[in-house]
């Protein structure tokens, strides 16, 4: 009997050591890990990158054939601007769409009346079929010898407002329109100007 105890001891003994060796190797595994120190982040200085200088191109603007509707509107306006030292002015579609919208609605009737739009704007009318662009635009060139720069007027009872609005210093873009009235009641002719002109009390140039 003392044997068989003494055996019994010693067998849970060694269990108790083996238990003992297994929680310590087991508790060693699971130990966190030490914290790792991040290396403290020092930003660059910055540098502006340069930018190319910009190179300035003039704008391009198609070219208007010689003997074109547009030309023979436009070359006589540029004449005259170009003896008085004024810009010259560019044709612009979007007037002479404009323009030829207002000329059809006077198809019919081939009345002087203005649009009263956004645009500086002259007309003309002549009976019959055959008047040009470029007669209705010298029409308008003659008033010149009317105006006065001095006082800034129309000498005696002269008209020259079409004139003015041709050679109005800030006007940069012209969109002109011509048709032949219906049942013979002659040519109507306008002319838009953009930005407009022939403000009350200012010099054309």
């Amino acid at each position: 009997m003392a044997t068989s105890s003494s055996m019994t001891l010693v067998i849970i003994f060694t269990i108790s050591l083996l238990l003992v060796a297994f929680q310590e190797v087991h508790a060693d595994y699971y130990r966190p890990r030490p914290p790792v120190t991040p290396t403290p982040y020092v930003p660059k200085p910055w540098l502006p990158v340069p930018s190319p200088k910009p190179v300035y191109r003039l704008p391009t603007y198609p070219r208007l054939p010689a003997g074109s509707i547009a030309r023979l509107f436009l070359d006589p306006h540029n004449a005259l601007r170009s003896r008085l030292g004024v810009s010259p002015l560019i044709w612009d579609s979007k007037l002479a769409s404009y323009a030829t919208w207002w000329a059809n609605q006077r198809r019919y009737d081939c009345s002087m009346t203005h649009s009263t739009g956004p645009y500086g704007e002259n007309l003309f009318w002549g009976s019959g079929s055959d008047w040009t662009p470029t007669f209705a635009v010298q029409s308008w060139v003659v008033e010149g010898r009317s105006y006065d720069h001095n006082s800034n007027s129309c000498g005696g009872s002269g008209m020259c407002g079409h004139y003015t609005q041709m050679v109005w210093r800030d006007t940069k873009r012209l969109g002109c329109a011509r048709v032949v009235c219906e049942n013979g009641a002659g040519v109507f002719i306008t002319c838009n100007y953009d930005p407009p002109g022939n403000y009350v009390g200012e010099k054309p140039y």
